[in-house]
């Protein structure tokens, strides 16, 4: 064994990367987190471990890589743009394993371990997403720094792309008609697996330089996983139907319409399915001594997770936080636009710890306390237009956390008991944030604001803006008295408006008390 101490994770905010960074610094190992948003690494459990320390930057960021290798001893390379560039991501990943080589070479580490992707590179079908994939293990395999590359086929665990994929479908389609690809093998594997894993092969001397297959004891077909998950999850047996007619274009934009996961990340998924994805050899075993989940089981587990709020981290969490440049108070002008907005306010008397609760679990199946038809609606023309819509949910129904995915939104900034901004993630002409305050006023009682901010984008972004105002103005004010009321508050002032634009209003922060006019 190589003695490793300090070590880098990149993707330390994605759904493996967010795993795995817990069970290292549980192991004793220093962690060097490395993400694009201190904010959002900073909200994990583990960002405040005496171990772990944050370093925020992009594998596309030469300069931030070689910075956060420096002084480390491996690195787990988690990263996968698919998320955040889309339709470019194979560009981006080739970028980022080449940076990610450099910077090994570079700060001397002595293992780098990649988590890619099952599936014949020389198969006819190979998918373009498998091909980046392998593509990304060869890079990093042709510097100096000994590579472990572990290629996992479906990852099944709560909160992982493909098993909510699979959830959604057989929880509301009783009747399937799918392509041929639904009786192609596969060999999934449970993320505890994954994650065991990922720990074993860390200074392991027979793993250094090697490829490896990694998949769980179980070699099924998809139409297999249905059947155990409508078992598991208590329902009738699908009927599965398939055919030879749906593309992988069509299977993606119907995926997209009955799941929370978008037809950006369906589609490079479902193009690799009609390749067999089953480990080629066993050799891991030889290497790691891992106890192998079943499939049955490894469903049930996620299932638990589910059903108990434990999940510990979702596909949903992966992407890019950036604030847009217009968000600060008067900067509209620097922004290239006019922000246009929409702000109301009102006093209850209830403390702000008492109101925070509510303006926290908002979202989600509890929805959002007032014109929840409206709401739906929406995330429906969303969906329907290719946007995120609302079935992303929460990860948790009654605590966010910076990064967050809530429903067609993302939390953008949190701030206990004070304020909550939420960025909007749904297709529309502009961009748009929802800004939720609380400050003290007076004795046990609070003032609550609600501002919309929206910049529009051409005439199309000042119509949208203009034509939806008085729904606006009727959905703010309600949901204010909707959430005084859930506070338990007995009396309140009425809603009014003010301008958020106001330099007043500017300077006014959560936890400074003003008075209504």
């Amino acid at each position: 064994m190589v003695e490793m101490n300090r070590i880098l994770v990149t993707g330390a905010t994605g759904y493996v990367g967010g795993r795995l960074i817990p069970r290292l610094l549980a192991r004793g190992y220093r962690v060097r987190a490395f993400g694009r948003s201190v904010g959002k690494m900073a909200c994990r459990a583990w960002a405040s471990h005496p171990n772990a320390e944050l370093a925020e930057g992009d594998v596309l960021d030469v300069r931030a890589l070689f910075e956060a290798a420096r002084g480390c001893d491996a690195a787990y390379y988690l990263v996968h743009s698919m998320v955040a560039q889309k339709g470019r991501y194979a560009e981006a990943d080739r970028r980022g394993a080449l940076n990610m080589r450099a910077a090994a070479e570079a700060a001397d580490l002595k293992q780098v371990i990649y988590l890619g992707g099952l599936g014949d590179g020389h198969h006819h079908a190979i998918s373009r997403h498998l091909k980046s994939r392998h593509e990304v293990g060869d890079i990093l395999r042709s510097g100096s720094v000994p590579t472990t590359v572990l290629r996992a086929a479906m990852i099944i665990g709560s909160g992982s792309a493909s098993f909510e994929i699979l959830r959604y479908l057989v929880e509301r389609l009783p009747v399937m008609i799918t392509p041929r690809w639904v009786r192609t093998p596969t060999q999934p594997i449970a993320i505890d697996n994954v994650l065991g894993y990922l720990i074993g092969c860390l200074g392991n001397d027979g793993a250094m330089g090697k490829t490896l297959d990694i998949g769980g004891p179980d070699i099924v077909n998809y139409e297999t996983l249905i059947q155990l998950y409508a078992e598991e999850a208590g329902l009738p047996r699908r009927r599965v139907i398939p055919v030879p007619v749906l593309t992988p274009t069509l299977s993606a934009r119907w995926i997209h319409l009955v799941t929370p996961v978008p037809s950006s990340i369906a589609l490079p998924l479902t193009e690799g399915l009609s390749v067999p994805t089953t480990c080629a050899d066993d050799q891991i075993r030889g290497v790691v001594d891992e106890k192998l989940i079943p499939c049955r089981q490894a469903i049930r587990t996620a299932l638990d997770r589910i059903l108990e709020k434990q999940v510990e981290t979702c596909w949903s969490d992966a992407g890019e936080l950036q604030p847009p440049a217009w968000t600060t108070c008067g900067d509209a002008p620097y922004a290239g636009g006019t922000v246009l907005n929409c702000g109301y306010r009102l006093v209850l008397d209830a403390s702000c710890e008492q109101t925070w609760r509510h303006v926290e679990r908002i979202g989600g199946a509890r929805g959002y306390y007032f014109g929840d038809g409206l709401w739906r609606l929406r995330g429906l023309l969303d969906r329907l237009v290719g946007g995120v819509g609302l079935r992303r949910g929460r990860r948790h129904p009654e605590r966010l956390r910076t990064g967050d995915a809530l429903d067609f939104w993302r939390v953008l900034n949190l701030e206990m008991n004070r304020r909550l901004t939420l960025v909007a993630e749904m297709k529309m002409p502009g961009e748009a944030l929802l800004d939720i305050q609380l400050a003290p006023s007076g004795q046990n009682r609070c003032e609550l604001r609600m501002v919309a901010r929206f910049l529009p984008r051409g005439l199309g972004g000042l119509v949208y803006w203009y034509v939806l105002s008085p729904f606006h103005v009727w959905i703010y004010q309600g949901m204010l008295k909707a959430i005084a009321r859930r506070a338990g508050a007995t009396r309140t002032t009425r809603p009014t408006r003010f301008d958020p634009e106001d330099r007043k209003a500017c300077a006014w922060t959560p936890g400074t008390s003003t008075r209504m006019s």
